[in-house]
């Protein structure tokens, strides 16, 4: 099988990351499809230990240090993270190298014939894109083998696919924030709830700071489920040192001493992560996993996580930022106010259709920025004519344009000296601004541009 035919396969199957559901209905969902197709395929998520993560914002970075560190150590990891920036390849990555073409290929024609299978069957139905490809994952991480493996929810965490692994060594959960409330729930209780369902026995568990509403049910299923807990920002705290545009020295006082290291991220809220991580890290080594103060260090340093905070030109000053929800909004404007001095402010700007952009764009309201409306590719992602009408209800300048492309080049012309262009309010807007300016081939999917309704719940 080709790469290409291999991807629109697993593209034709419910792609439910693409899809709009309709108003008022709350999909609906279970494990036993992914269980099933688990089963079928030798029970592949059963064989790698697992360190697995979920939060609202925070998860993937967070994801990304821990593989980091553990590739330091001189393990062979597998990191399952989404969604991806330029390639679906990048969801699946051995240490920290997306498959190959031939690889990815491989492994869809090896969960094909599973998959259709279960559509034939019929009890639970044609698993989705996402199901799939975390069968891909698991399958792949199986097979090389991997001595670990780092998993990121997809989305929520008691229902999500990565939660069939059963005994994971570590549970992070990251910052929680009201998001996908459509899903998850309508309060910061209800969904920490839900993320709190990877919570499993045996399992050592690290939660970020977290507000009391959120942090009592993180407590209450570590209580159940028998688990220590460790609760970063009053067992693990962290402070800057020096920084600079290509990253920061930072410093965390922790239960068993004090850590100094660099990272190549910007933002306090990275800092965060990075406690998450250590906090994560000295759980495996109580697990005798041998890491080592050295790994640490190297670890932080080499860690690859784009578009956050991620300077992408220095003349005029670009940095493209995956902030998606006015939560992590918030962080990227204290980030910008820490971190990144300018005398005038551009803001490419677009996001997903379900998202609260007039909230989002209202944190940058109060510096006056120059507002370049526009939409990435992706099939959810808002018209740039409603970023124009909140723009305007603010009092903001504001100019639109439908193409990602044109409105870097916009504010290329636009920028002066001390000015900062800062493209953000969606993963997938910053991705593409990323490809411009660094001349990346991006992977269009023509045939999923119309923009699908979700199936009514109960049907996935």
């Amino acid at each position: 099988m080709e790469y290409l035919a291999a991807l629109k396969y697993l593209l034709g199957l419910a792609d439910l990351e693409r899809m709009v559901s309709p108003a008022g209905q709350r999909p609906r969902y279970t494990l036993d499809r992914m269980l099933r197709l688990l089963r079928l395929l030798g029970d592949p998520h059963r064989r790698v230990p697992a360190v697995h993560v979920t939060g609202t914002k925070g998860k993937g970075s967070t994801a990304a240090m821990i593989n980091s560190i553990l590739l330091a150590a001189g393990y062979s990891t597998g990191l399952y993270s989404s969604p991806h920036l330029h390639t679906f390849r990048e969801r699946v990555r051995l240490g920290q190298t997306p498959l190959s073409e031939d690889h990815f290929a491989a492994l869809v024609q090896q969960v094909q014939p599973v998959v259709e299978l279960l559509a034939l069957e019929g009890a639970d139905g044609r698993p989705t894109t996402f199901e799939a490809l975390t069968a891909m994952a698991f399958l792949c991480f199986a097979q090389q083998p991997c001595q670990y493996q780092v998993l990121e929810v997809g989305l929520g965490g008691t229902l999500d696919a990565t939660n069939v692994v059963e005994r994971p060594l570590v549970c992070v959960i990251t910052s929680i924030s009201l998001d996908h409330t459509a899903i998850l729930g309508d309060t910061l209780g209800q969904i920490a709830a839900d993320k709190a369902g990877i919570i499993k026995p045996g399992a050592a568990v690290v939660t970020a700071p977290q507000a009391t509403e959120a942090l009592e049910p993180i407590r209450r299923a570590a209580a159940h489920q028998g688990v220590e807990l460790a609760e970063v920002g009053r067992q693990y705290r962290w402070s800057r040192g020096p920084w600079g545009l290509d990253g920061q020295h930072f410093t965390i006082e922790g239960p068993d001493g004090t850590f100094s290291g660099w990272i190549p991220l910007l933002g306090e809220h990275q800092l965060e992560n990075a406690a998450c991580a250590l906090a994560a890290a000295r759980a495996l080594e109580r697990r005798g996993v041998a890491i080592g103060p050295g790994a640490l260090v190297e670890g932080f340093k080499r860690v690859q996580w784009p578009c956050r905070m991620e300077v992408l030109s220095r003349h005029p000053l670009v940095v493209a930022d995956g902030a998606h929800n006015p939560y992590s909004m918030i962080r990227l404007r204290e980030a910008v106010d820490g971190y990144l001095e300018h005398r005038r402010l551009l803001l490419i700007f677009g996001v997903s259709a379900d998202k609260k952009l007039e909230e989002m764009l209202a944190v940058f309201a109060p510096l006056k920025p120059l507002v370049l409306a526009t939409r990435s590719r992706h099939p959810r992602a808002a018209p740039p004519e409603r970023t124009v009408r909140a723009g305007q209800a603010l009092g903001l300048e504001v100019v639109s344009t439908q193409e990602v492309a044109a409105a870097v080049r916009q504010a290329e012309d636009l920028a002066r000296p001390g000015d900062l262009v800062l493209a953000t309010g969606s993963l997938f807007l910053a991705g593409e601004v990323r490809e411009v300016l660094k001349g990346i081939a991006p992977e269009i999917y023509p045939e999923l541009q119309p923009n699908p309704v979700a199936p009514p719940a109960g049907s996935l």
